[in-house]
């Protein structure tokens, strides 16, 4: 079990200054707690443990058009798309970070594409074989029923309850051929949600910047 002490990275074992990145994508339905547990992996894991933004959240504060017209849907996605692909190739080219984590993946934004699965691929002149080999594992956070709870906090989310749910069923169908994915169901305990997806996330990063005995409950 993790417990949380510090606001900021713990320093790390590592003494190498250069890693191989792995991606691993963070993905779920609006609500599924990505934000939460993003921000509390931040905390308990070393600075090779690179946490990257969500690229929607950067496209919408920014400023970008939020129409609901085909034109402007795709406009949004295609956009999202590629600031996605700027981050990871970013992190990927500083050799400084042993794990990406990506707040959504670059197929992400199929559950939200105003069309077919193959209009998806010719505008993004890419494939799924393409976008699926781009990452190491998929971590798919459930999103909650209403008897759990459901968090309206976030100003970028606009979804109901009952949209958010069909949302994190067209991620799941979006991710489901990727041979390295996890599901967290939702827990009565958020923080036991929690702690299986760092659980998972720890799996993936190297031994000399796992978290330290000191870091659990014993």
């Amino acid at each position: 079990m993790v417990v949380m002490k510090e606001a900021h990275n713990l320093p790390c074992r590592c003494e190498r200054l250069h890693h191989g990145c792995r991606r691993i994508v963070v993905t779920g339905g609006p609500g599924a707690g990505k934000t939460a547990i993003l921000e509390l992996t931040r905390r308990v894991f070393c600075p090779h443990v690179a946490v990257l933004p969500e690229s929607a959240g950067i496209i919408f504060r920014g400023g970008f058009w939020r129409k609901s017209s085909l034109p402007a849907r795709r406009a949004a996605q295609r956009a999202i798309y590629y600031v996605q692909h700027e981050l990871e190739q970013m992190v990927a080219e500083e050799k400084t970070s042993a794990v990406a984590l990506c707040d959504r993946g670059s197929l992400d934004g199929l559950a939200y594409w105003p069309g077919s699965k193959d209009s998806f691929f010719k505008h993004l002149k890419t494939s799924e074989a393409n976008e699926l080999a781009r990452y190491h594992a998929v971590i798919h956070l459930r999103t909650p029923s209403t008897a759990i709870g459901y968090d309206h906090s976030n100003p970028l989310r606009v979804e109901s309850q009952e949209e958010a749910v069909l949302i994190d069923k067209r991620l799941e169908t979006v991710w489901k051929r990727h041979p390295r994915r996890y599901i967290v169901e939702c827990t009565p305990s958020f923080f036991e949600k929690a702690q299986i997806a760092i659980d998972l996330i720890e799996r993936e990063v190297p031994p000399c910047c796992r978290l330290a005995e000191s870091m659990r409950f014993v």
